[in-house]
């Protein structure tokens, strides 16, 4: 799959299936509409493609307004959502920069200057309740007329839903912050985690007996934030047990940087570099700025052992969540 931050040069654009969206998370929804991309593509014989856009456009709105809590939450990293768009056999990834200049783009400017001259589109696929163009102008009645004037088909993807529930990232993040993961596995299709390569730290949860492996969130509103039982992948050829930390480091750090800490039980081996997945299991609590440091280190020897404990309950067949 090839990834272009930006429109493709006129030497790499080609015709093609398209489908744009967020695509936070890959969820079943979007796995439905990715299905169809790649099955008129194949009958076409297009270029399966995908827009995107970073940041959100949300996020971007919500910056202008000075106003981050407008920011959707995001449920994946730009590298895991390739990942799950690679997997469903998507060609490439445009990701735009949603910047004041796109966000001004009228309706017809997006489909002449985007759609049309950018990436060639013979087949086009929205959500039902696509919008787009300054002030949200463009809808489904825009890009139909368009279709015609410039030789486009478009499909529009209806609501796809799982036992009467909508699936969507909002559902996706609702139940992420509720630590329901049995529910985010339902609606994505697969457990949730989060990949990186390990970075150097602070070397502080050595010094308190508990090292860790260090990912750096990019993005400042991760749709879940606590301190979580998980397994990582990555590092052996099976899953190895741990406990994490996704959040801020209130007690430690008051630069507001997110930082996904895990501590890996009984692993020795030299981890930074490496590229890891962090497969999240169960909710223990939600972070807490301690007075001081014996009573952080009191805190994760407890989270530890809550940690182990569940591992116990699943190998002895218990289904009860810590």
């Amino acid at each position: 799959m090839k990834v272009f931050r930006g429109l493709p040069n006129a030497a790499a654009r080609a015709p093609c299936a398209l489908a744009i969206g967020n695509f936070d998370g890959v969820h079943l929804g979007h796995q439905a509409l990715l299905a169809r991309l790649r099955i008129a593509a194949t009958r076409l014989q297009l270029d399966a493609a995908v827009m995107t856009f970073e940041p959100h456009p949300r996020a971007f709105f919500a910056q202008r307004l000075g106003d981050a809590s407008k920011a959707p939450t995001r449920i994946a990293n730009l590298r895991d959502n390739l990942d799950y768009l690679t997997s469903a056999g998507v060609d490439k990834v445009i990701v735009e920069h949603f910047n004041a200049h796109f966000a001004a783009l009228s309706p017809i400017a997006f489909i002449e200057k985007i759609l049309v001259e950018g990436m060639h589109v013979k087949w086009l696929m929205v959500g039902e309740d696509f919008r787009f163009g300054a002030k949200r102008a463009g809808d489904i009645h825009t890009l139909l007329e368009a279709g015609k004037k410039y030789g486009f088909e478009l499909e529009v993807m209806p609501v796809v839903e799982d036992k009467g529930v909508r699936i969507s990232s909002s559902a996706v993040r609702t139940a992420l912050a509720n630590g329901d993961f049995l529910q985010v596995e339902n609606l994505l299709g697969r457990p949730y985690q989060i990949s990186g390569h390990v970075i150097h730290g602070q070397k502080l949860g050595r010094t308190l007996g508990f090292p860790t492996l260090n990912l750096r969130i990019a993005h400042h509103r991760p749709a879940l934030q606590g301190i979580f039982v998980v397994q990582v992948h990555g590092l052996a050829a099976q899953a190895l047990q741990g406990v994490a930390s996704l959040g801020v480091r209130p007690t430690v750090d008051d630069s507001g940087r997110v930082l996904l800490e895990t501590h890996v039980f009984d692993y020795t081996g030299d981890a930074y570099g490496k590229l890891v997945q962090i497969e999240f299991l169960s909710k223990l609590r939600d972070e807490v700025k301690y007075a001081d440091l014996p009573s952080l280190v009191d805190a994760i020897n407890q989270d530890a052992q809550n940690a182990r404990t569940f591992f116990r309950h699943q190998t002895t067949g218990a289904t009860d969540r810590i």
